[in-house]
């Protein structure tokens, strides 16, 4: 178990990252950091992939292949075009604490599944959960509310989209994760790696052929010019994205899954919010504002208190979590 706490902790540190890049980015569109994210993902995918492509292959079907598109087009594309939209918009902090709230939503998302809590049961958590979303929405709108006139309304119309993003992404997540573990629960032809690996390079595929799409439209239309060195460092941050967040991080998320009940495992997603904001603060060169730290004390209590009111049969406990 404590090995498991271990995995799952670096699992979070790698996580963090990605809310941080678009940060180090912020010259390229979320559209453009989604692509280049998950061609790396795909290529890095393919090669793992390499040694038994035939056995993958000959397990594949037709459903199979419908359902990896889904997943990849909504869990990943769309997901991090958000996530990178609102990190843009209205900072890490407030998207990073917005995310983190996912092992609620996926329980209310799968409270009529096998195993599920009454809501009732759920109800305080939740009130914990909502508070720490006021402090945060408080914070991200108390630099504006002393002004007035055009420029304060814009200022609020942003952070009012980047929210909405945030919240976007969180939607998008979660029905990832719910929609994914249905579907592997009832197909178990392929274990966890060798399902993440095909993700992979299903979605390494979709990014190149919206690469391609972005491509032929004219100059500027989705992506403003920036200098050659520039280009250099999004390749970087890309494949650091591909070969982190989403291969090793992937593959320390399973040996942690592996090793901890799902009440347990389930608690450790709190540690990737918890890094971006580690992450956010040092990128910053500041403290936690008082609002900042009454939502994560908020956010992370309502989510383990959460995650503690489920009990998990021993069938249900050996099951891998999804991965980001």
């Amino acid at each position: 178990m404590q090995r498991g706490v271990m995995y799952g902790m670096l699992a979070g540190a790698i996580w963090g990252f990605i809310f941080l890049a678009p940060r180090l980015l912020p010259d390229f569109s979320p559209l453009m950091l989604s692509i280049g994210r998950y061609v790396m993902y795909g290529a890095v995918s393919l090669a793992v992939a390499l040694p038994f492509a035939r056995r993958l292959a000959a397990k594949l079907t037709r459903a199979d292949v419908i359902a990896l598109v889904k997943l990849a087009l909504v869990g990943n594309l769309l997901y991090y075009m958000l996530l990178a939209s609102a990190v843009q918009l209205v900072g890490v902090a407030p998207s990073s604490l917005i995310v983190g709230i996912l092992p609620v939503t996926v329980t209310l998302a799968g409270r009529r599944d096998h195993g599920a809590v009454e809501l009732k049961r759920l109800a305080a958590p939740l009130l914990l959960v909502l508070a720490g979303i006021a402090c945060i929405n408080l914070d991200v709108f108390s630099d504006v509310l002393a002004h007035h006139g055009d420029a304060a309304a814009g200022s609020v119309l942003t952070r009012v989209a980047g929210l909405a993003c945030a919240v976007g992404a969180l939607a998008t997540w979660t029905w990832y994760a719910v929609v994914n573990a249905r579907y592997l629960q009832a197909n178990r032809h392929f274990d966890g790696n060798e399902w993440s690996v095909l993700w992979g390079i299903v979605t390494g595929v979709l990014g190149a052929a919206l690469g391609a799409i972005v491509w032929m439209l004219p100059a500027g239309t989705v992506q403003s010019a920036v200098p050659d060195t520039r280009w250099h460092l999004f390749w970087i941050v890309c494949f650091a994205l591909a070969t982190g967040g989403s291969w090793l991080g992937n593959m320390l998320w399973n040996a942690a899954a592996k090793r901890l009940p799902l009440t347990l495992s389930g608690q450790m997603i709190a540690f990737e919010t918890l890094f971006a904001l580690l992450y956010a603060f040092v990128y910053d060169g500041r403290w936690p504002r008082v609002p900042e730290m009454l939502a994560i004390v908020l956010l992370l209590a309502g989510v383990s208190w959460s995650v503690r009111q489920h009990t998990v049969e021993p069938a249900a406990a050996s099951k891998e979590a999804p991965a980001h």
